[in-house]
């Protein structure tokens, strides 16, 4: 097997695994068993468990970026792209039986105090994350649909840490009322 198949195996499988039981309560084994490769094989490839939680973040953060082009680019006026973007993100949390949340989200809470690295690979993730949500709020702006009394960045920090909680309390209660609640107040209320 060559040995990017093997490094993108554990990649994949360190994904999903940590997504899914969390970094702490994930451990080498337990990827490595997932991504069918010897044990030994991890260390060939990844520095660490914190080194291959910094890789999972970037790929998750890209995979996320990926789900943001219609909001980037698609047409239509920005309000209703921004409110298709996040009913659509809302949809994952039913998918799973909202059992994963937002491996951002996740990882923050968990890891923000342990490591460093992933600490600054997730700062990393949620600025990217804002910045494209910024932008679609100041064209909503320009074009008159949402007040210039708060800066498009303020709102997009605001919106993405009510997501943020609106997911984890989805989570906790595996109901999707935080989430309808979200898209209700922002929309309703908020970019009004």
């Amino acid at each position: 097997m060559a040995r990017t198949d093997v490094r993108e195996k554990l990649l994949t499988a360190g994904l999903e695994a940590l997504h899914k039981r969390g970094f702490n309560g994930t451990g080498v084994q337990d990827i490595t068993d997932a991504a069918k490769v010897p044990k030994g094989s991890f260390y060939n490839h990844f520095e660490s468990k914190d080194a291959l939680g910094v890789e999972v973040v970037e790929r998750y953060a890209a995979n996320g970026a990926g789900r943001r082009e219609p909001l980037m680019e698609g047409s239509g006026p920005p309000l209703t792209r921004l409110r298709t973007y996040f009913k659509a993100l809302n949809q994952l949390g039913p998918a799973t039986g909202f059992s994963r949340g937002c491996l951002l989200g996740n990882f923050g809470t968990e890891l923000s105090a342990q490591s460093p690295a992933i600490r600054a690979a997730l700062e990393a993730a949620f600025d990217d994350w804002t910045k494209a949500i910024a932008q679609v709020i100041a064209e909503a702006q320009k074009a008159g649909d949402v007040s210039r009394d708060i800066p498009a960045e303020t709102l997009a920090n605001f919106l993405l840490n009510a997501w943020e909680g609106a997911v984890m309390r989805s989570k906790v209660e595996k109901d999707p009322a935080a989430l309808d609640a979200f898209l209700s107040v922002t929309f309703n209320k908020i970019l009004t």
